[in-house]
């Protein structure tokens, strides 16, 4: 009975730590993020700030899935230390628990928030995403006063009945079926360039994209406005999915069904294999985030340097951020194996925060 009361005492304190850091870094960032877009609507008279709002509301917990391990590892390190410096874990050792039965708790706690992440959070953030991206699109669209000037997003490359063009959107939503703040340039059979398209929506139909207020620009004719506009492909739904839209976009219980629509159209959809898995991987991520808060703050109480070892967590929580980084790069092109770039990092951490709390605690 004494364990299991400790036991929740703990879960509760951990879980109650990493839901406020949780918190507090939304808030923070859904205040940057909406002061960023009412900087960017600043030369607009015709944007609702409550619409403002909503776009940033509905894009912050995508973005929040990627701090979620952060929040679990500094939250496992406040937690344990404010154990330590009240001296409640010298009572639980005292009791007769060792160290593995007090974190079994947290982790149960890690893997539970793991799990939720990708079975609930994830679906709920990329409705939402794909929501903002639509407000986005409307209240935005494309600013034709920069056209001159280029983004991060990936150019496509298309063929179609009137021949080559290629194509590039700031926003994609309905898995790259629509898009928002659209720039094509168009070529004739022999290469030539014919003219340039920048429209504030498309939306892909069988063997072309119908272009929404669209100015069109050539070399040999003053700029044109239409308020449709036709751009003839040979693209399918399918690759637009895998050219165009972005897998975060995309909820956890849809990505099987459209992997294997990827297959069956022979399109690699590594990308989308990468996000399935490392949702999947979830779980073991936080846990390993657990261990490796655990590792820094558990021997302070008997050997000092309490800043040296938060120090060390920090870069131990950084160096595995690189590492995941450069295994999502690696996979999503198929350099590697999604499944291995997605598991390895999560494997590698915990097994390292696992030997080093053995030998700390068992020598």
């Amino acid at each position: 009975m004494l364990t299991t009361i400790i036991s929740r005492y703990i879960a509760k304190r951990l879980l109650l730590t990493i839901f406020t850091i949780f918190m507090g870094v939304f808030m923070l960032v859904l205040l940057v993020d909406f002061v960023e877009l009412l900087r960017r609507a600043g030369s607009k008279t015709d944007y609702d700030t409550f619409e403002l709002f909503q776009v940033s509301i509905f894009r912050v917990p995508e973005l929040m899935e990627r701090i979620l391990p952060f929040a679990t590892l500094f939250g496992s390190m406040i937690a344990f230390l404010n154990l330590s410096r009240k001296l409640e874990l010298v009572i639980i050792r005292a009791s007769g628990m060792s160290a593995w039965q007090f974190l079994t708790p947290a982790l149960l706690v890690a893997v539970g928030l793991g799990i939720l992440s990708f079975t609930t959070y994830n679906p709920g953030s990329a409705l939402l995403k794909n929501r903002s991206q639509e407000l986005e699109a409307k209240i935005f669209g494309v600013n034709f006063s920069n056209a001159g000037q280029t983004n991060s997003q990936d150019w496509v490359r298309q063929n179609g009945k009137d021949g080559g063009s290629i194509l590039r959107a700031h926003t994609s939503f309905d898995q790259g079926r629509k898009i928002g703040g659209v720039t094509v340039f168009s070529y004739n059979d022999d290469g030539d360039f014919l003219e340039r398209v920048d429209a504030k929506y498309g939306e892909l139909h069988s063997g072309y994209w119908l272009l929404t207020d669209a100015m069109v620009s050539s070399s040999d004719a003053a700029p044109r406005r239409y308020d449709t506009y036709i751009i003839s492909t040979h693209m399918t739904p399918e690759e637009a999915n895998e050219a165009i839209a972005k897998p975060e976009a995309v909820q956890f219980w849809d990505l099987p069904a459209i992997i294997g629509q990827a297959a069956l159209s022979g399109l690699p959809a590594h990308k989308y294999r990468l996000r399935y898995q490392m949702l999947m991987a979830q779980p073991l991520l936080l846990a390993a985030m657990t261990l490796i808060a655990a590792t820094v703050t558990l021997r302070f109480f008997r050997f000092g340097s309490v800043g040296k070892l938060i120090l060390g967590g920090v870069t131990a929580g950084f160096v595995l951020y690189v590492v995941i980084e450069i295994a999502k790069d690696l996979g999503s092109t198929g350099l590697v194996n999604p499944i291995l770039a997605a598991w390895l990092p999560a494997i590698v951490a915990s097994a390292m925060g696992f030997t080093v709390l053995l030998y700390q605690e068992d020598g």
